[in-house]
């Protein structure tokens, strides 16, 4: 039969390119790439890195519903759209829940380990606090539809008791290298990287509640290198299973993200506060920070890059215009 092979979707992704990467760097070049490549230049991503094969999105899910025995060990999902401006709630079902769905039955029969993205978006306004235990993940109630179709898809693998053999990772603010094709949802670093080395100003929202000033609304910040590590730590223990957090655990204002580049290009900083878009003020996640300890509990002991020295590093590479 040979050796098992990697099925990794949205392999041509922001993660998902990083996590070829990372297996490359492993010696791992037994994957079988799966994604949508549409008009985007995310077929950037792929460049210089070793698969055995490239598979459109649509083209592999007929192969698995043919029942094809492809002899793989492990799907590693992280292909889904990640709009949360999209209005169209039928379009997020088919391709975040349905299409997950499928992959997942198909694991479960072939015995094969699921590791999947789930996102931060699925705690909403934050109210019930970023706890990733079974009984907080069912009482979750997301601001928009991404979240929401995460979310869905988080109670069906509960729901399912697929929990106790696939894992799902809850995605906070990732930020590095390989986002440069998202367009509206790349990272604040990537969108005003060139504003701040050319101008040196950057544009950053104005708060609208009271309690938190201009700028000083917060996420969780976490470097795609980071990201990357657990998703490969799950790899390499595929009896750890559940939906976890993934995170740095501390929450860091856009402020400090703005002040963490500047410093990186040598400037002093300089930001001019604008108002939010009507739309996607009364959505708007002023707070998140991932609680850790379940991660932490299955013994994964890496830590994590410091905050102002990942956005060093990426800086460099936004620099150089370089790809992982």
């Amino acid at each position: 039969m040979g050796k098992k092979k990697i099925i990794l979707t949205g392999g041509a992704g922001f993660i998902g390119s990083c996590f070829l990467w990372k297996l490359n760097r492993e010696g791992i070049d037994n994957v079988i790439v799966v994604d949508n490549l549409g008009t985007s230049e995310k077929w950037r991503n792929l460049t210089g890195k070793r698969f055995l094969e490239y598979i459109q999105k649509d083209d592999f899910l007929e192969l698995l519903e043919g029942s094809v025995n492809i002899n793989v060990s492990t799907i590693v999902h992280l292909g889904a759209c990640s709009s949360t401006v999209l209005t169209d709630a039928a379009y997020y079902i088919k391709n975040n829940y349905e299409y997950s769905k499928t992959l997942a039955r198909w694991a479960e029969a072939n015995k094969v380990k699921f590791i999947y993205a789930s996102s931060a978006a699925t705690y909403g306004d934050g109210e019930l606090g970023y706890d990733d235990s079974d009984r907080s993940t069912r009482m979750l109630r997301p601001l928009n539809m991404y979240g929401y179709s995460k979310q869905l898809f988080d109670l069906w693998v509960l729901n399912n008791k697929l929990d106790k053999v696939a894992t799902g990772i809850k995605f906070f603010n990732v930020f590095g290298p390989n986002e440069y094709h998202k367009g509206e949802m790349m990272s604040v670093i990537c969108k005003k990287f060139t504003q701040a080395s050319r101008d040196g100003r950057i544009e950053l929202f104005k708060s609208y509640r009271y309690d938190y000033k201009d700028g000083g609304q917060k996420r969780d910040f976490i470097y795609v290198k980071d990201v990357i590590d657990v998703l490969f730590y799950f790899l390499e223990h595929p009896e750890r299973s559940g939906i976890f957090n993934l995170g740095s655990g501390a929450a860091r204002s856009w402020n400090d993200l703005a002040g963490a580049m500047f410093s990186a290009l040598g400037k002093p900083p300089d930001i001019k506060y604008i108002d939010m878009p009507e739309p996607i003020r009364p959505n708007y996640q002023y707070f998140t920070q991932a609680k850790m300890d379940k991660l932490r509990k299955t013994g994964y002991r890496k830590k994590f890059t410091a905050f102002e020295e990942a956005v060093k590093d990426y800086t460099g590479y936004l620099k150089n215009n370089r790809y992982l």
